[in-house]
């Protein structure tokens, strides 16, 4: 499993523990919702700063999605 891989399954697990939907985490993370689905299927790669606004919006340590 590849970094990228890693990292959409632990915001996916962290997203689906908190009980919110894909448009919650992007509104909170001011992105598309197509985007952030995009994201979680591994079909986009966020900058640092896209993820750091994710990591924020599911409110988790980014220990708790970074597989590093």
């Amino acid at each position: 499993m590849t970094t990228q891989e890693k990292i959409a399954k632990n915001l996916k697990y962290v997203r689906d523990q908190k009980r919110m939907t894909q448009e919650d985490v992007a509104k909170k993370a001011k992105i598309s919702t197509n985007y952030y689905s995009r994201i979680e299927r591994c079909d986009a790669v966020p900058t640092i700063t896209t993820l750091e606004q994710i990591v924020k919006a599911l409110g988790v340590k980014s220990s708790e999605i970074l597989p590093f």
